[in-house]
């Protein structure tokens, strides 16, 4: 395993260990309303802290880019090394204790998205990826699904819990999916979502208006699985963008097709 990414593994667990503490006492866990059903927890904070240090402990000259404590004084475009973290992706699902939920951590380097992490503290899966390496889940190397029928693929959605103004649209989507697929599921963490695709659980995803620290790592995975990851038109300039399309090779290229119209 890359250094980085062994540095990343162990930030993760460390993360994960703040949130398994909490899960077990869920009544005590303080949250904030940072806005429409957008939640904020202790727990967030305190488990973003224990990756921070632990990247920054390692690689002192780094940026970092996380989405409580949001951009280090050091993050600029012309940054070598940014880790990028979601420290708890799923956090309406952790506050009511639904098991659905992940800590992510990537690192780009010049622009590339070079390793990713993201863990599961529910079921203990570490999915992980290198890039040129390939994909692992528990050190066991992981694959896009052999389905090339959209008709018969299962796939993987957000929808807009923040901003509702774009909900009648996503009704169309979510019809067009519906006709056109064997299920659609909404679990309610992208990061996780991308991981199941790199896995080949997920035949396909897709969401608008995403961060980047919910794209990051799970890009990586899904590509370094042999999957494809572009926005609504199939381009690959969708980290800052936020709207994304991840499958195989075969159902990307039909879930552009369908969804175009919504770019």
């Amino acid at each position: 395993m890359h250094p980085m990414l062994n540095t990343a593994v162990k930030a993760a667990r460390r993360g994960a260990a703040v949130i398994n503490r909490a899960s077990f006492d869920l009544d005590r866990v303080k949250v904030t309303d940072k806005g429409h059903n957008d939640f904020v927890t202790e727990v967030d904070r305190a488990a973003e802290q224990a990756i921070v240090e632990i990247l920054l402990s390692a690689y002192p000259d780094h940026a970092v880019l996380a989405e409580e404590s949001g951009a280090s004084a050091n993050l600029h475009d012309e940054s070598e090394n940014v880790w990028i973290i979601d420290p708890l992706d799923g956090t309406t699902n952790f506050i009511h204790g639904f098991p659905q939920y992940c800590v992510s951590i990537a690192l780009q380097q010049k622009g590339q998205i070079t390793q990713a992490v993201v863990y599961d503290p529910t079921r203990n899966d570490l999915f992980t990826a290198s890039k040129g390496g390939g994909a692992f889940l528990n050190e066991k190397r992981i694959r896009v699904s052999k389905r090339d029928k959209l008709s018969e693929a299962l796939l993987g959605t957000g929808f807009p819990f923040r901003d509702m103004r774009r909900l009648d649209e996503y009704i169309e989507m979510f019809k067009a999916i519906i006709k056109n697929s064997a299920g659609l599921r909404r679990p309610g963490s992208a990061a996780l979502d991308l991981a199941y695709v790199a896995a080949g659980r997920f035949d396909g995803f897709f969401e608008k208006g995403l961060k980047p620290w919910d794209i990051a790592a799970g890009s990586l995975l899904v590509t370094e699985a042999g999957g494809i990851m572009g926005d609504f038109t199939g381009e690959s300039d969708y980290l800052y963008k936020g709207d994304i399309i991840a499958g195989s090779p075969k159902i990307f290229a039909q879930m552009v097709a369908l969804l175009a119209p919504y770019k």
